[in-house]
């Protein structure tokens, strides 16, 4: 059986995984992810090392936040760890003598929730991450899609909204503006904020002001039933169903599957989200319905999904 190392890079910390073929994790190492950009390398390198002390490792997968080339060489762009065009493949096998392949992060959680997650036996597979934004991944006819220049895949930047809320991309309107974990923390606060006699233990959560709630709290607050937290994440869930159903008018997949910290709040997230999915989809009733389903390899899928793309 054919051990790979799985390397997911953070902003703050750099993992690192030995990972079978079955996707099971056999060892791991973490290490801080220097404040130097120029320094990275050298921190990758060394968690690699650690973790491929006992083990005979066969290819290395790399997991970045970014813009990745179709090569799956270069970091185009990464404002995480502050590199453009950086050559990360050729200065990582310099560093431990193995092959190396550089994917997006949501690219390789996307492979790992397809292959060994939730959508295991799904070929045709779109993964939402809703996080603080909005990434995701494409798997179309059982393989990863990455696009003609490897930048494919990124639902949280299509507009829903012309000339909506501002994004941190430069454009307006993305649909991360209005579907993310920072769309959640702002619809909650707008709704506290309207009616605080009604938002008692939302508030409570955070210091007692619309300002202190965060997303943790509308979480929470909502597994409560409170009806403040309970909209705050219907809004979002109906937002997300009116990108899947989009989403499915242009690539018709067999699943959607919710990934990143927001899909751990589970059905009061995937639920509505599935329901308004359903309303609309264009042609309802008269075809399948995606099956939407939440993650289940929690943060370990873009370690998984990196090591088991290093062998494709």
């Amino acid at each position: 059986m054919t051990l790979t190392i799985g390397v997911d890079i953070g902003g703050t910390k750099i993992l690192a995984g030995v990972v079978d073929e079955t996707g099971k994790i056999l060892d791991s190492v973490k290490v801080s992810t220097p404040e130097n950009s120029d320094l990275t390398a050298d921190a990758i390198a060394e968690a690699v090392r650690k973790v491929r002390a006992d083990y005979e490792i066969g290819a290395v997968g790399l997991g970045a936040a970014g813009f990745i080339d179709a090569d799956r060489a270069t970091v185009l762009f990464a404002p995480n760890v502050s590199w453009v065009n950086e050559p990360l493949k050729t200065r990582i096998e310099e560093r431990i003598g193995l092959p190396v392949v550089v994917e997006n992060d949501a690219n390789a959680a996307a492979w790992g929730e397809a292959k060994f997650g939730a959508a295991a036996g799904h070929d045709d597979v779109v993964v939402i991450t809703v996080g603080t934004g909005i990434g995701g991944g494409l798997i179309l006819g059982g393989s990863l899609y990455r696009g003609r220049f490897g930048i494919g895949g990124e639902p949280g930047h299509y507009r829903v909204v012309p000339d909506g809320r501002p994004c941190g991309c430069g454009n307006r309107g993305c649909f991360e503006q209005y579907a993310s974990g920072n769309a959640l923390v702002r619809a909650a606060r707008e709704r506290a904020a309207a009616a605080p006699g009604r938002a008692k233990e939302l508030l409570g959560l955070g210091d007692g002001t619309v300002e202190g709630i965060q997303g943790s709290h509308v979480t929470e607050a909502a597994r409560n039933d409170d009806v403040i937290a309970l909209a705050a994440f219907n809004e979002i869930a109906d937002w997300l169903g009116q990108g899947m159903s989009d989403i499915a008018a242009l690539l018709d997949p067999s699943a959607f599957v919710l990934a990143g910290g927001v899909s751990e709040a589970g059905d009061l997230l995937r639920a509505p989200a599935a329901e308004a999915y359903r309303r609309k989809l264009a042609g309802q009733g008269h075809r399948p319905y995606a099956q939407v389903l939440t993650a289940t390899l929690g943060p370990d899928a873009g370690l998984i999904g990196a090591a088991d793309l290093a062998r494709v």
